[in-house]
């Protein structure tokens, strides 16, 4: 199970990553020049919630299959000093939770603006620094190899 969980999380994370850039890029495109939001915008960020929270869902189910979740027990404080298994089992989830909260805010943001500029700054602004976050906590040299 664990196998399985673990090549739905890395391509799943293709996905997120592909669908979360071109929200952003079209987000700041659209902010910067002024132009209108419209249904393909609604779609896009909508489709971005999603993705991002599905990719969550496996990510958790990832976290509580893995061998690596045992460390906690065997390695307890000591996870903090070994910086693999710090990204595994904390810096990873905790920023990419965050980064799919800001999502999420982002998304609830907009939904509540009235006018196209109001409703394109939030995902602009809350979807570049969840993609920021997101780049920065992929273990890259596992994930590419």
């Amino acid at each position: 199970m664990y196998n399985v969980v673990l090549k739905l999380h890395s391509y799943w994370a293709y996905l997120v990553l592909l669908v979360l850039i071109i929200a952003v890029i079209n987000a700041l495109i659209k902010v910067f020049g002024d132009k209108e939001y419209e249904a393909k915008d609604f779609r896009i960020s909508l489709f971005t919630l999603i993705v991002s929270h599905i990719q969550l869902l496996i990510g958790l189910v990832l976290y509580f299959v893995s061998p690596r979740f045992e460390l906690w027990s065997e390695l307890g404080g000591g996870v903090m000093k070994d910086s693999l298994s710090r990204l595994y089992l904390v810096e990873h989830p905790l920023v990419n939770i965050i980064a799919v909260a800001l999502i999420t805010i982002g998304y609830s943001k907009h939904k509540k603006k009235l006018t196209s500029k109001a409703k394109l700054k939030p995902l602009a602004v809350f979807y570049s620094i969840a993609l920021v976050l997101l780049l920065s906590r992929i273990p890259w040299s596992i994930w590419l190899a």
